[in-house]
């Protein structure tokens, strides 16, 4: 079986480890671009993928 070319919020929220609330605030804040397919509201694979790639590297907590 071969990954999804998209996911709704709540299944990109789990995949990335966070809640969807957080998710939504990304969204909003232009860091992740999402698509409408009629009332569903999808992100591409792609952009998670470039999303996680954007984010800063970090070596400890914090």
């Amino acid at each position: 079986m071969s990954e999804p070319l998209a996911y709704r919020v709540k299944d990109a929220a789990r995949l990335l480890g966070m809640g969807k609330s957080k998710l939504f605030e990304l969204i909003a804040d232009g860091r992740l671009p999402v698509r409408k397919i009629g009332g569903a509201t999808v992100i591409m694979r792609a952009d998670l993928i470039a999303f996680l790639e954007r984010a800063p590297r970090t070596h400890g907590r914090g």
